[in-house]
């Protein structure tokens, strides 16, 4: 199976979760002292930040008032990534070294392009072709199986729908999901969190559905 590995080379602090205020931000405790984090990851994350859990850190860059990012944390054993922007930057690399064998033939890469009344994470085109790729961030397994969403998301039928009326004009649509923990065997659309987002349209086919391993490693 062929692989790509993303090297983050930012030495991580580990630290304890203790609550989170809202969605986008974490109290943690590093050496006993409490401390801000910013949480990029908009899901429930329910059954992963609970209190007392091993997290790890990534110091902020710039002035924030969080001088933290919470990238990591420890489920199970596991680490799982919470990083939302990874997914796209694992996508990136991917494309551009070869990774989706059957998207190659595309030499010009676009990031966020706007397509009717959605931004798009990639556009990808040739002479003679478009292809747009929409990537979503997988956190939620159950016995095996990664579901997405893990609460419902507007935004993310959105998407759908725009990507089947850009498949209906004849161009390429991917909707590319980024399972960020090693435990899953099997995806599926989590139709009794978000019954539209499963059936976005009546017309909507079978999506094929293909599977990889793009690895991000903690340096």
């Amino acid at each position: 199976m062929k692989r790509v590995v993303f090297n983050h080379k930012t030495k991580l602090l580990p630290a304890v979760f203790q609550e989170r205020p809202n969605r986008f931000l974490a109290r943690v405790l590093i050496d006993g002292e409490e401390a801000l984090a910013h949480v990029s990851d908009p899901g429930r994350l329910k059954e992963l930040l609970v209190p007392g859990v091993e997290v790890y850190l990534r110091p902020a860059k710039g002035a924030r008032k969080t001088k933290f990012d919470l990238v990591l944390v420890k489920h199970k054993g596991l680490l799982v990534s919470l990083e939302s922007t990874l997914p796209n930057k694992l996508v990136e690399l991917a494309l551009k070294e070869g990774f989706f064998e059957d998207l190659a033939h595309y030499p010009q890469i676009q990031r966020e392009v706007t397509y009717n009344d959605s931004r798009l994470d990639f556009c990808l085109s040739n002479d003679s072709d478009k292809c747009f790729i929409e990537v979503k961030s997988v956190t939620l397994v159950e016995d095996g199986l990664a579901l997405f969403p893990d609460a419902p998301t507007l935004r993310g039928t959105r998407h759908l729908k725009e990507l089947i009326k850009i498949k209906e004009e004849g161009m390429r649509a991917i909707s590319l999901f980024i399972i960020q923990r090693e435990d899953a065997t099997s995806f599926s659309p989590h139709k009794s969190m978000d019954p539209l987002f499963a059936s976005p349209s009546k017309k909507h086919k079978t999506p094929r559905w293909r599977s990889g391993r793009i690895n991000a490693e903690t340096l």
